[in-house]
């Protein structure tokens, strides 16, 4: 059994203590505001935390001390970069390891209240661990984090990360978000399917959580986007020249494109 104190009393914070004790280890949830907790006695401690929190909560949690040797603190942020460059003055210097972490895994609808212990169930858990954290630090968080239900554990680089959360998921909410601000969204029903739902699933991010995302991985995600809008201008272009080999032909791209890697979609 593990003891584990989760800092962050929101969706995925909540997913991570009621997954933890569906697993059999003892865990215990605290709000991210107020004093730091003592922590001397728990294993394994996750910051449930925003972007532009985690530094902050990280360095008042060393300042009081209380981590006990050997004890793996892992952040749950969606962009790695800013997190992992603060956090390398601690390697080497505690007896405690930082483990920058992000399950991919989320709802639409944000708090403790939609938490639940099967959230994590088939997703991946990444991590981006500093080149001197021991392997057995890294191959003992591994079944942990199976036993919260991820089928599988990636470990990446920051700038990997960054750049693929760009891409499979911020990409995603900006072109959702995009999509239902089309006026003929408020005449939808009788006339929408699967398509659209598709579409609209993820188009109401919570603005205080993703504006921030998007700014901190702004340099991972405006090269994708950019690429996102050439792709879209040119499907315009062609209607707009009344092309239809050259539509015909971007769609011919997207369906090599899917052949690729669409045998991995679950």
């Amino acid at each position: 059994m593990t003891k584990v104190a989760v800092i962050g009393r929101g969706l995925i914070g909540g997913s991570i203590e009621k997954s933890a004790r569906r697993a059999g280890h003892e865990a215990v949830v605290f709000r991210g505001r107020g004093p730091t907790p003592d922590l001397s006695s728990f294993d394994i401690v996750f910051l449930a935390a925003p972007p532009a929190a985690i530094c902050a909560l990280a360095d008042a949690i060393d300042a009081k001390g209380s981590l006990r040797d050997g004890a793996v603190v892992v952040d749950i942020a969606g962009v790695k970069r800013p997190i992992y460059d603060h956090m390398r003055k601690f390697v080497g210097t505690r007896r405690w390891f930082f483990v920058p972490g992000h399950p991919m895994a989320g709802r639409e609808k944000p708090g403790y209240e939609n938490s639940c212990e099967n959230l994590f169930d088939g997703a991946s858990m990444i991590i981006t661990p500093f080149p001197e954290t021991p392997e057995s630090v890294l191959s003992g968080l591994e079944p942990f984090f199976r036993s919260l239900g991820f089928s599988m554990v990636v470990r990446t680089d920051p700038d990997h990360h960054d750049g693929m959360i760009a891409f499979t998921s911020q990409l995603c909410h900006l072109i959702s978000s995009a999509y239902v601000r089309e006026p003929l969204v408020r005449d939808h029903v009788g006339y929408s399917a699967g398509s659209f739902r598709d579409m609209a699933r993820v188009g109401a991010p919570d603005p205080d959580t993703w504006t921030e995302l998007f700014f901190a991985n702004r340099e991972s995600l405006l090269p994708v986007l950019g690429r996102y809008v050439e792709r879209m201008e040119d499907f315009r272009d062609a209607l707009e020249q009344n092309d239809r080999v050259r539509m015909h032909r971007a769609l011919e791209e997207s369906v090599e494109a899917k052949a690729t890697f669409g045998k991995g979609l679950k």
